[in-house]
């Protein structure tokens, strides 16, 4: 009992701290800011591969609300790449690992570590804002539009059998998948984050916590996409683009308390080792 009260009042003291009420705002807004290169970037890919534009673009406006749909639908425009596009997608992910770059600096101040040089953090940041962009956008791929996706396979691939065992398949497999590759994924990033080793056992806790919440909010997010993404009550048209940034916010903020308590469990044991 007294190591729990202990506990929870690091994780307080933690969680209380500046830096981590800033951190979920500033996590979703770098993360919302480097779709916009994603999705260019997907159609230079789609272009050099000579992958018909209007098939992705109605995969796109098939499985996302209209409102989103549009705006990404309009970054599409298929070019080649060249010099221009290169410094584009370079300064365009550089920008948007300023998101991760807060959460080592905010990660050596909870962990009470010395900060690493200003080089190695900046390239460790661009790692780490393309792990967290894969895993946005796979939860955003396979349990939110999974389902729309497959309807559209299925609706033009009626006379290939195959499908269909295909999607009892990824049925079967959709969450022991979505919750493995996060859990995975969301624990790397919780032990690369700071500037000096932290032991791999004192992220589990956070790690579970985030990797359950993120699916649970990913799946309401993914109720309203099928269910209400077509009312406009408050906000009109571009209401569905609020609950796709609140929907990031939310999971920036579950992360944000994931690390509050690994760093709660770090100094615990470290308070047991001195003992």
């Amino acid at each position: 009992m007294e190591q729990a009260r202990g506990f929870l009042k690091e994780l307080i003291k933690i969680i209380r701290k500046p830096e981590m009420r800033i951190l979920p705002g500033q996590l979703a807004f770098f993360l919302v800011m480097s779709i916009i290169p994603t999705i260019a970037l997907v159609g230079v890919i789609t272009n050099s591969l000579n992958i018909p534009m209007d098939a992705v673009k109605l995969t796109i406006s098939s499985s996302i609300p209209k409102d989103i749909a549009d705006v990404l639908t309009d970054i599409l425009g298929g070019q080649g790449f060249n010099f221009n596009i290169a410094v584009f997608f370079i300064s365009a992910f550089l920008l948007a690992s300023n998101g991760t770059h807060s959460m080592i600096i905010t990660s050596n101040e909870i962990y009470k570590l010395e900060p690493d040089s200003i080089l190695k953090r900046r390239l460790k940041a661009i790692m780490m804002i393309f792990i967290m962009l894969g895993l946005f956008l796979f939860l955003f791929i396979v349990p939110v539009c999974g389902d729309t996706i497959f309807a559209l396979l299925r609706y033009y691939l009626e006379d290939f059998k195959p499908i269909e065992i295909i999607y009892q398949i990824y049925q079967l497999l959709k969450y022991p998948i979505t919750i493995f590759i996060l859990y995975g994924n969301i624990r790397l990033l919780y032990t690369i984050a700071p500037d000096e080793k932290v032991a791999s056992i004192t992220t589990r806790k956070g790690a579970i916590f985030t990797t359950i919440g993120w699916v649970l909010a990913t799946e309401i997010y993914s109720f309203y996409i099928g269910t209400f993404a077509s009312y406009s009550i408050f906000y009109g048209s571009i209401s569905n683009i609020l609950v796709l940034l609140l929907w990031v916010y939310i999971l920036s903020y579950i992360f944000v308390l994931g690390m509050g308590l690994n760093a709660g469990e770090y100094h615990l044991k470290q308070q047991e080792n001195i003992e």
